[in-house]
């Protein structure tokens, strides 16, 4: 199959609506096309592979062979008493495959609706929200060895999932190209309704046994519509900074000088603090610097208010960090991808 190069405004093709071209993209819609692709991505020294653009700060001129993914279909994998498993391939919208599956009756990502990006990118950042993490409805994906020229098929244990990691996240960029992933989705449905902002949603506070996936799946969208910017609308990334995990005693050093620190336990004697809380707490949530600042109803988010380029969210996330380190003596990690 016959693979077309082309320069490309990338603008249009990050959730932050960051200022970005590069010199080569190639659209992958089918796997048909990855031998050639294999042979394509000899010829570039840097290869990035681009999914729906809501993890990633561009850089505004990029010297790499962005692939950008757009194939697409849905299906079920396989079918028993004790679970189904649905297949879809890495193009597919994340929101519109959580809601098709929510439809259909395939439930078990409601909690996942509304996430921006698609499907072969949640296994990379191992998104989570509302109280189910991807790791827990995951089954395996498919994903081609650009440099060896085979497919793989990976595991949960191939992904090595940590708290918004994975292997693709620290492996060989540009290497690998995942091409389909398989949700396992456990028989009987039980809701999950832990999160804090599920347990008091008016429409979920009746008995578990009456809730459906559906009325999560609406209850999730309302609660994010309420609480984040969405990108159609003004750039942003969602949540730009990871939530801090720390030891016990850090956590209890800082909740003594801030005894309405927000934060929630973890294994193996470790807490995660709100990084939200922390950089609200800094005096940043509202903030403006020049095209970018910090979102004014969730701190946690950064924002393009037009114009803005990757050296400008750079400035502001910089800026972020070293006030959040001075005031608590927590470093903040940012979630979104740097690519140049």
């Amino acid at each position: 199959m016959v693979l077309s190069v082309s320069t490309q405004d990338l603008t249009s093709f990050n959730t932050l609506q960051l200022h970005s071209r590069t010199r080569a993209l190639v659209r992958y819609i089918s796997p048909a096309q990855l031998g050639d692709l294999s042979r394509l991505v000899d010829q570039y020294r840097h290869v990035f592979v681009l999914g729906g653009g809501s993890n990633v700060v561009l850089a505004e001129h990029l010297g790499c062979l962005v692939i950008k993914v757009e194939s697409r279909g849905v299906r079920v994998f396989e079918h028993n008493d004790r679970e189904l498993i649905i297949e879809a391939q890495a193009g597919e919208i994340w929101h519109d495959f959580v809601s098709l599956c929510v439809a259909s009756g395939w439930d078990g990502l409601e909690n996942l609706a509304l996430i921006p990006g698609t499907a072969g990118a949640a296994p990379v950042q191992n998104i989570g929200a509302y109280g189910v993490e991807l790791e827990q409805r995951f089954h395996s994906l498919s994903v081609w060895d650009l440099r060896d020229r085979k497919m793989l098929e990976m595991g949960p244990g191939d992904c090595k999932f940590s708290y918004r990691d994975s292997f693709f996240k620290r492996a060989e960029p540009g290497r690998w190209l995942i091409t389909a992933v398989r949700f396992r989705l456990p028989k009987p449905w039980k809701p999950v309704l832990e999160y804090s902002d599920l347990k008091c949603y008016p429409a979920l506070m009746a008995p578990t046994h009456a809730v459906t996936a559906t009325q999560i799946f609406d209850a999730v969208c309302e609660i994010r519509r309420a609480k984040l910017p969405d990108p159609a609308r003004i750039g942003n990334a969602g949540s730009f900074f990871k939530n801090p995990i720390v030891t016990v005693a850090r956590y209890n050093a800082i909740k003594a000088l801030y005894p309405g620190l927000v934060a929630y336990p973890q294994d193996k004697g470790l807490v995660k603090l709100a990084a939200g809380w922390l950089i609200d707490q800094a005096g940043w949530k509202g903030r403006r610097m020049g095209k970018v600042g910090v979102h004014d109803r969730q701190a946690l988010v950064l924002i393009n208010h037009g114009g803005a380029n990757a050296d400008d969210i750079a400035l502001l996330a910089r800026a972020v960090r070293s006030d959040v380190a001075a005031r608590f003596g927590v470093q903040l990690e940012q979630e979104p991808i740097p690519v140049s």
